[in-house]
């Protein structure tokens, strides 16, 4: 049902100021009782006091007329044999003695004295003597109905933010909700548009991941297919490099799809420990002919990814870039830092940040040239991994310099002991 909820809410406010209400009204008849029991005594006690012991009719009456006037009540004296002596107020037929029945906001009682006479009384309620719990039931009323736009308020809101979700999940990614307030259905509006967003990119991300790299693997193997249709016709050396080129290609860029969503998914590094940039630098670039200074810098994090972000920057600037290509490492304690240089044309301006998005292409590249792969992404996935930063800056004398910042470690570089030798 759509307005359970509110039903729930509702009902249980009204229920809660129900059981409010009558606690209250039996507490306060409690006490007025007691407090009508304690007045009646000091009433009846007053009043016998005050009446004289005497037959004499016009003096008992006098009597009586100031006790009326002073109790606003209707009083009548009868001897032991229940006849009228006398009378002051209005008359009244009084046929239930001790009973509590009130008449006209008076409530009739009887006084039996010592010698015998009675006294019949009708007099107005005493202190308290009004019953509570109307009262208390039209303020529960009052608040139940004041309450009611509250609720619903509160549970339409809820209700919004229900069929929000429900559209969200059915696949209109776009789709947010109002979170305008402060309270705590304003704050889980919130919540699910920051999660929202963040889903939708992620899947954005993946459907363009997935079209660019259908896009990317067209060439490679379109090339393959023709060199293995020249290679059946004549096996010469040409063709087969040809092929093995288009499957160093096609394995290479299987390889970094399967590192970027895996990367996407991972919270946590596998393997961490102190890795030595500059001896990592220095191992790439030998293998890539890529000259490598700078001095002795620790940072902790996975080796494997580390060598792939050194070996990424180092091919792109080789692949896009210009000789010669140049790998400095540096720190100051804090920060350590590895810049990649080269003197080719650069990033076009405006694009420094987009360079790292999948398959980027700058602008004016045609579409035969392809883009740049999964290279630049993979390196701040990496950078990310490792709670470091990646940007781009142009070199003023020309060129491209891609800098990359990590955190430094506080382990220090292992020291090369001398092999002992046999005596």
């Amino acid at each position: 049902m759509r307005n359970s909820l509110f039903l729930k809410v509702y009902l249980t406010l009204l229920a809660s100021l129900a059981v409010v209400a009558f606690t209250s009204a039996f507490f306060v008849r409690l006490g007025q009782d007691e407090l009508d029991r304690g007045w009646g005594g000091r009433r009846d006690k007053f009043i016998a006091t005050m009446l004289p012991v005497t037959d004499d009719p016009a003096m008992l009456k006098i009597t009586l007329e100031r006790l009326a006037d002073a109790f606003a009540a209707d009083l009548a004296l009868y001897n032991p044999h229940e006849q009228l002596i006398a009378s002051a107020g209005e008359p009244f037929k009084f046929d239930a003695p001790g009973s509590r029945q009130s008449h006209d906001g008076k409530r009739p009682f009887a006084i039996r004295l010592a010698d015998g006479r009675v006294i019949q009384a009708r007099m107005p309620l005493g202190p308290g003597g009004r019953n509570p719990l109307g009262y208390l039931a039209v303020i529960a009323g009052v608040i139940g109905l004041a309450a009611y736009p509250v609720v619903r308020h509160l549970t339409r809101r809820l209700e919004r933010l229900r069929r929000g979700v429900e559209i969200w999940g059915a696949g209109e990614l776009g789709t947010r909700v109002a979170a305008s307030g402060s309270d705590e259905v304003a704050a889980v509006a919130r919540s699910f548009n920051i999660a929202a967003d963040r889903i939708e990119r992620l899947v954005d991300a993946h459907r363009s991941l997935l079209a660019n790299a259908s896009h990317e693997l067209r060439s490679p193997l379109a090339r393959l297919r023709m060199a293995i249709d020249l290679y059946e016709r004549s096996a010469d050396q040409a063709t087969k490099r040809e092929i093995v080129q288009s499957l160093s290609e096609l394995d290479s860029l299987v390889e970094e799809i399967l590192l970027a969503s895996r990367l996407d998914h991972v919270q946590k590094l596998d393997h961490v420990e102190a890795v030595d940039m500059l001896a990592l630098a220095a191992e790439e670039g030998a293998r890539n002919d890529v000259a490598v200074s700078g001095s002795t810098a620790m940072i902790s994090g996975d080796v494997r990814l580390l060598r792939r972000l050194v070996r990424n920057l180092m091919q792109n600037a080789l692949c896009h870039g210009a000789p010669p290509v140049i790998a400095e490492v540096e720190t100051d304690g804090a920060i350590v830092r590895l810049c990649v240089k080269d003197h080719g044309e650069g990033i076009p301006d405006g694009e420094g940040t987009r360079v790292f998005e999948p398959f980027y292409r700058p602008t004016g590249r045609s579409e035969s040239k392809g883009g740049w792969g999964l290279g630049l992404s993979l390196v701040r996935q990496i950078a990310t991994h490792h709670r470091g930063s990646v940007r781009y800056e142009r070199v003023p004398e020309g060129g491209a310099c891609f800098i990359v910042e990590f955190p430094a470690s506080s382990v220090d570089p292992p020291v090369a002991r001398p092999t002992p030798t046999s005596g």
